[in-house]
């Protein structure tokens, strides 16, 4: 291989990497962490207390385990009611309903 041929490849790879990441800054830049929506194991991250990462909450709508959502969206989002009647809603910080025992 000569050498013009190794700088194109390598300039190739570095083109192909920076643009998926361009694209995933982009799209992350339209979504946001709303708490309490995820199924359990369904979570984005580490949330708090009964959760580590990406698929560990224990709870369905665990109050303290995030989900990215489009921007504007999370409070809106239809949930269950909880078994007492109260409305479940989305939210943009952490909540104290729903958390593993």
């Amino acid at each position: 291989m000569t050498t013009t041929v190794k700088t194109v490849a390598i300039a190739s790879a570095f083109a192909a990497a920076f643009a998926g990441t361009t694209a995933t800054t982009a799209e992350a830049a339209s979504k946001e962490k709303c708490y309490g929506v995820s199924l359990a194991g369904q979570n984005d991250c580490a949330a708090g207390p009964g959760t580590t990462c990406a698929g560990t909450s224990v709870t369905d709508y665990q109050g303290n385990a995030w989900t990215l959502v489009d921007s504007g969206t999370c409070d809106s989002i239809e949930l269950p009611s909880m078994a007492d009647g109260t409305e479940r809603k989305g939210s943009l910080e952490p909540l104290e309903r729903d958390l593993p025992a």
